[in-house]
């Protein structure tokens, strides 16, 4: 019973759409209309306000995270509270509130790392934040910490179970960024700092 509770909360609060929110209350486009159409922070960020795009970054981060204390107050295990923490994660990348067509779950997949471990969570931004600065490239960036993730997750924690489910958590993160891939490979990925005006960007 702790186990469904855990990840019937987890997927509601997951499924909340900050990015949509956000942008509503700044009276901004839809972030679903424009560039990637990703509702996501990376794509907000595209309408030119960074205020709105960090507001989305640590709304969707707090999901992650806030699950997984939440479970963890209430007195469900530690099966139970990462069970939260994952189905946050599957409600940000399918929300019900979008049509189970959500974001790629780069901000709430940090959140469950830090409801694992802070050391856990700094370093695979760490990782994100080399490659960025590097690249220029935050599709690489998260697929690079992606990558890296359970392999910290193993190193720091030793816990199989957890090893396990971040593994899963980033082998979706890293199938939702399948059309990020293609453009990496071909060239054609867009740089951060280098967006468009929002009328210049495909619609979804």
């Amino acid at each position: 019973m702790n186990l469904l509770v855990s990840a019937f909360f987890g997927y509601l609060l997951g499924s909340v759409p900050f990015a949509v929110i956000v942008s509503r209350a700044f009276r901004l486009a839809d972030p679903r209309s424009f560039g990637s159409g990703n509702p996501g922070a990376t794509n907000v960020l595209r309408s030119g306000n960074k205020l709105a795009a960090v507001l989305t970054l640590l709304g969707d981060a707090a999901k992650g995270w806030l699950a997984m204390f939440v479970a963890g107050k209430v007195g469900a295990g530690d099966t139970a509270v990462a069970v939260a923490g994952l189905a946050a994660f599957l409600g940000h990348v399918f929300p019900f509130t979008l049509g189970f067509r959500g974001g790629k779950g780069v901000a709430t997949a940090l959140g469950v790392l830090l409801g694992f471990s802070g050391a856990l969570a700094g370093l695979t931004a760490g990782i994100w934040l080399t490659v960025v600065i590097f690249t220029r490239y935050s599709s690489l960036a998260a697929l690079a910490a992606a990558a890296a993730a359970p392999v910290l997750t193993w190193w720091l924690l030793g816990s199989i179970d957890v090893t396990v489910t971040v593994a899963f958590m980033c082998a979706v993160l890293i199938y939702r960024h399948k059309s990020n891939i293609r453009k990496l490979i071909a060239g054609s990925e867009g740089r951060v700092g280098g967006r468009k005006q929002i009328e210049d960007q495909p619609p979804l």
